[in-house]
């Protein structure tokens, strides 16, 4: 069986962003191939969630906020004059560290909030796409006998994977998650875990995580920042084993941060 090199679906180059005149983003680079797992790894507040922000254009919504470089879609340039940011983040999916279901609104209505923000509405599509979003979340066997109860009646494990749905009921190329297994028992996250492997056949995933063993079990690449830049990137196995950067080694063994 002949396997197909994997092409760059994300390239960012010397992204710098911040707030008024502090710089949290100091020059990043760093490549992202599609249908991988990328971890982002690094102490609080090194810069990771501004990071994940600006892949989708999220961090320019905050006031005071800037943002400077260059940010492809495979060529697309993200940062270019008259990009719309909510088409933007119709390609590029975000899963909060909090599940955050849309108050007042049924399961069926979470998920498909965005395909309608986007003009569509016949029944059937809607339905199809909820269905499939729900079964790619690993959520469908658990609510399809009450899609009409808020989602906001669901376990924590369970909005979690709803708002995985949401994101991906719009069949976005890359998912964007900001610890989204920290405020999850660790049943609810394993379940998680599991999803991410199952769903970077289909997407390509970014996430921030401070669990060092989360990182190990289900990322191929991890990126390391420290105090706003990407001190290295490269296969998760070989940051863990045999990083190049002392800074890097002394943080995955725990010696600080």
């Amino acid at each position: 069986m002949t396997v197909l090199p994997q092409t760059d679906i994300l390239t960012v180059n010397q992204l710098k962003a911040g707030f008024g005149k502090v710089e949290v983003l100091k020059g990043i680079n760093l490549k992202v191939r599609e249908h991988e797992v990328v971890a982002l790894i690094g102490p609080s507040g090194c810069g990771k969630s501004t990071f994940l922000r600006c892949l989708n254009r999220l961090h320019e919504e905050t006031e005071g906020a800037w943002i400077e470089g260059e940010i492809l879609l495979r060529d697309k340039s993200l940062l270019g004059r008259g990009q719309d940011p909510v088409e933007i983040r119709s390609q590029i999916g975000m899963v909060f560290q909090k599940p955050n279901p849309f108050p007042g609104m049924s399961i069926f209505e979470n998920v498909s909030a965005g395909l309608k923000l986007r003009g569509i509405r016949k029944k059937s599509v809607l339905e199809n796409a909820v269905e499939s979003a729900l079964k790619q979340a690993a959520l469908w066997d658990e609510v399809k006998d009450k899609l009409k109860a808020p989602g906001t009646s669901l376990s924590g494990g369970q909005q979690q994977r709803l708002c995985i749905a949401r994101a991906l009921a719009i069949r976005p190329p890359i998912v964007l998650m900001d610890e989204p297994t920290s405020a999850l028992d660790p049943i609810s996250t394993a379940k998680i875990e599991e999803l991410i492997h199952v769903l970077k056949k289909d997407v390509t995933i970014v996430i921030v995580t401070h669990n060092m063993q989360q990182a190990a079990r289900i990322s191929d690449q991890t990126a390391f920042f420290l105090l706003g830049e990407l001190v290295e990137t490269g296969l998760t196995t070989q940051i863990f084993t045999t990083p190049k950067d002392s800074r890097t080694e002394a943080y995955v063994t725990g010696r600080f941060g």
